[in-house]
């Protein structure tokens, strides 16, 4: 069976539900975040205690301020690459490197957000290194990837079927840039472009960004 994919915007981040034989989260979203989840779980029929796994794309604030909410409210597990596993549990707020002129005024907004938003740390149940792990025993069909670019530690879920979940590892438009391509802030560039040949090797058809509107892949096969 095919997996039931579905975004669900809070604020300018998306998080994704992804439903097959089991269902899991990709991201958990910004501070305070996580009672409109519920209620978008809520639109879909879908019980917050059916969530077995939260997949972290990675550990900014925008990716786990509702995490420790969510956590409580599913009793899911959590995911997220060994090097942010002490972002999470500590609440860290790193800030990601300018990578184009428009991230300039990106990062001075994310330092703004970051000061003024508090939330908790919450515990870590799988720390993942940067070998391929199966999302088989969560009932996915599709792995995660280690995805570097955007931060050292970032994760992509690519799905059997080429949908691949990949953080901000790609943005695509407004408020980050202007249509889809190489994240505004971030570690490496030349690391994104690694990450887009990996996910493009391993199969990947169709981009769902954390900021912007899902994309074709052949659109960062092009930017290579």
């Amino acid at each position: 069976m095919s997996a039931e994919i579905h975004r669900l915007p809070v604020g300018f981040t998306n998080c994704y539900l992804i439903r097959e034989r089991g269902l899991i989260l990709v991201d958990a979203g910004p501070p305070q975040k996580a009672v409109l989840l519920r209620k978008k779980l809520q639109v879909l029929s879908v019980n917050p205690k059916d969530v077995s796994l939260i997949v972290l794309t990675h550990a900014h604030r925008d990716h786990i301020g509702s995490l420790g909410e969510w956590k409580r409210m599913t009793g899911c597990k959590v995911a997220v690459n060994h090097r942010e596993r002490e972002w999470v549990e500590k609440a860290l707020k790193p800030l990601p490197k300018v990578l184009s002129p428009w991230g300039v005024l990106l990062s001075l907004l994310t330092r703004m957000m970051a000061a003024n938003s508090h939330f908790s740390g919450t515990p870590v149940d799988l720390t993942l290194q940067d070998d391929g792990v199966s999302l088989e025993p969560f009932g996915i069909s599709g792995r995660m990837l280690h995805t570097p670019g955007h931060t050292q530690g970032s994760m992509s879920v690519l799905l059997d079927t080429g949908d691949a979940f990949v953080g901000d590892l790609a943005m695509n438009g407004l408020p980050m840039r202007l249509g889809p391509g190489m994240p505004s802030l971030g570690d490496d560039p030349s690391a994104v472009k690694a990450s887009w040949r990996l996910l493009l090797d391993s199969g990947a058809k169709k981009i769902y960004p954390a900021h912007g509107k899902p994309f074709d892949a052949d659109v960062l096969r092009k930017k290579l």
